[in-house]
């Protein structure tokens, strides 16, 4: 598929997906929300796709929302807003948490404001050392997070930092996100493709439909008690014992050999 924003090729059973105006630092806009949307829904119905490795053309991974695109012309800026995260932004977010395939992120460069909690939707979030996370919004423009922001930072480090790091508004290094457990890992600049495409590597090889049961498993909200959270691992466990990517683990280990597994 073509898109005017971004960039998405397949191969090796991995999508590769490249957010394409380097000119904004990959600032997002009602089309670029559009395209990413368009995307996931792409890699979704492609039942040959196994891994996606998402990333930003240029020097930065995305620099948040592209103010400069916003005309408030027939309606408040409020309801201006509103129409967009409803219409365009969320929908998208949504659209990406969902994916039964892994998502691996390779934030190039700065990731700001609605770009820091779109790095968020990956899986596995590599970072370069270079690069930084900045939850702007309030301190910038006297706005709150949006795009999955208040619901993924304090599942992640926790109330404290998560209210520090919206509050305040102060650059997060790429170290210290790794260090408190926002990201997987802070990498050498020069690796941090290489480092990205090996992990997608990794998924697009490995048995898919486990991965798409522990995505689900895991992504369920905060308020899932343990008994709720047995029943989920019990249903899915049943579930993929019956997968043949399953009795393909079972025969690799005993016969002490990789297993190789088709996602079946």
């Amino acid at each position: 598929m073509q898109f005017d924003t971004l960039k998405l090729e397949v191969r090796d059973r991995i999508a590769y997906v490249t957010l394409n105006r380097p000119e904004r630092l990959n600032a997002l806009t009602d089309s670029l929300a559009d395209d990413l949307r368009d995307a996931a829904a792409a890699i979704e119905a492609n039942c040959d796709i196994r891994a996606v490795l998402f990333t930003g053309a240029g020097r930065a991974f995305c620099a948040g929302a592209d103010l400069k695109a916003d005309a408030f012309n027939d309606v408040s800026p409020g309801e201006q807003i509103r129409g967009q995260l409803e219409r365009h932004f969320n929908p998208m977010i949504d659209a990406w948490h969902r994916l039964r395939v892994p998502v691996v992120v390779a934030v190039n460069g700065v990731a700001a404001g609605a770009g820091a909690n779109l790095a968020l939707v990956g899986d596995i979030v590599l970072a370069a050392k270079s690069a930084t996370f900045v939850q702007l919004f309030a301190p910038k423009v006297g706005l709150m997070p949006d795009l999955g922001g208040t619901f993924h930072l304090p599942r992640m480090v926790g109330t404290a930092r998560a209210k520090g790091l919206t509050l305040l508004g102060d650059a997060l290094s790429a170290a210290q996100a790794a260090d408190w457990g926002l990201i997987w890992a802070c990498v050498d600049d020069e690796e941090l493709l290489e480092r990205a495409d090996a992990i997608a590597h990794r998924f697009a090889a490995g048995p898919s439909q486990t991965y798409q049961r522990i995505k689900s498993a895991l992504n369920v909200g905060p308020a899932q008690t343990l008994a709720e959270q047995l029943a989920v691992e019990a249903d899915g466990q049943s579930k993929l014992a019956d997968s043949k990517d399953f009795a393909e683990g079972v025969t690799a280990f005993l016969s002490k050999r990789a297993p190789i597994f088709t996602g079946t």
